[in-house]
């Protein structure tokens, strides 16, 4: 069996490829978190009527494209910032605010620590209790608040616990913040699989709230990771010139500003993830609680995270079996405060699904 203290990221496809000697053509990704049904429909058919569009510059200020997003996240148009992926605007807003001293919640994405670190910060970490399901005690976390915090990064719902906070409690929490001088940046990257969105998300929040800049991307709800491109949308009209100002001109390319228009527009699309994904977790996620081998974490977001109670097996064991099925799983051990029984898979399509649920079944039943 393979040993390894990095474990394979989503994206390591061609790292399996050469270690397992599995075509990455092959392998059914549980790992990337990314939507099972594709690119959008409309996206797919008329994005190559527009390849003419290479010809020329972008409109330097995105005002189609902020427009589409507005309209599709419910909020002001001018409230928008635009950039190449969700990360380009992490490392712009960490950049811009010179982060001294950061909180991020345990176990969370390892980008905003890295990001954070390049910018010459700290990080401190506040653990989420696993005998909790890895739910927040908001009252709990307001009292670790205070001056000395510059940043506090929230993803919500948080990868890879799944778990998330609804508005009234980001509403406790940012009021904290607010009297404390700390400016609070949450992740949305997976609001909108999650079957309670519109209690979730807390866009409607930067109309209220100064200290609030919300992360949004198309890489996983809308299955188009190589397109690069997310967006921000805060309330802080100070911060907005700030990043315009460090940011270079034309981040998004004139496909991808076409390709984001036509995505934010297509509702087909995004009603059928979500019936899809939302039928599928409450099926795997009801199979899975009845096994006395593992104990499942209730998920909202398109994936869900798996801790092993069978002695003797860890992820690296289940991984193994897995993969050469041609199915990857995460193994979570390299997450901040989880250990090597923890393992996280996203829904695919049923097939699929049904694949990887025999075949963890062939280690921990």
């Amino acid at each position: 069996m393979l040993k390894h203290k990095d474990h394979f990221h989503g994206s390591d496809l061609e790292k399996i490829e050469a270690v397992y000697g599995i075509k990455k053509e092959n392998i059914v990704s549980f790992s990337a978190n990314v939507n099972p049904l594709g690119i959008s429909y409309k996206l797919k058919e008329t994005l190559s009527e527009q390849l003419d569009a290479i010809t020329s510059y972008p409109d330097r200020e995105y005002k189609a494209l902020r427009k589409a997003i507005a309209e599709y996240a419910d909020t002001q148009f001018e409230n928008i910032i635009v950039g190449n992926g969700s990360t380009e605007l992490i490392s712009l807003f960490i950049q811009t605010q010179r982060v001294k001293k950061a909180l991020i919640l345990g176990p969370t994405y390892s980008e905003y620590e890295r990001e954070i670190t390049l910018g010459g910060g700290t990080t401190l970490y506040y653990p989420l209790k696993e005998e909790k399901d890895f739910q927040m005690d908001v009252d709990d976390f307001c009292k670790h608040l205070n001056d000395s915090i510059d940043l506090l990064v929230l993803c919500n719902p948080n990868n890879p616990t799944s778990t998330a906070l609804n508005r009234g409690q980001m509403r406790q929490i940012l009021d904290a913040c607010l009297q404390n001088g700390t400016f609070v940046m949450i992740d949305e990257t997976y609001v909108e699989f999650a079957p309670t969105e519109e209690k979730i998300t807390a866009i409607p929040l930067t109309n209220y709230y100064s200290n609030l800049i919300i992360l949004r991307g198309t890489s996983k709800f809308f299955a188009s990771p190589g397109l690069r491109l997310g967006y921000a949308v805060t309330g802080n009209n100070d911060l907005i010139k700030a990043i315009n100002t460090r940011q270079n001109p034309w981040t998004i390319n004139s496909l991808a500003e076409i390709a984001g228009r036509i995505m934010f527009a297509d509702k087909e699309y995004q009603n059928h993830t979500f019936q899809h994904i939302d039928t599928e977790r409450t099926a795997i996620y009801e199979e899975m609680s009845s096994w006395d081998t593992v104990k499942v974490y209730k998920p909202l977001a398109n994936f869900m995270l798996c801790r092993i109670k069978k002695e003797g097996v860890d992820a690296d064991t289940l991984f193994d079996h897995c993969i050469r099925q041609g199915l990857m799983i995460r193994n979570c051990s390299t997450f901040p405060f989880l250990d090597d029984k923890y393992f996280r898979f996203c829904f695919m399509s049923h097939e699929d699904n049904q694949r990887l649920l025999n075949a963890i079944k062939e280690i921990l039943k």
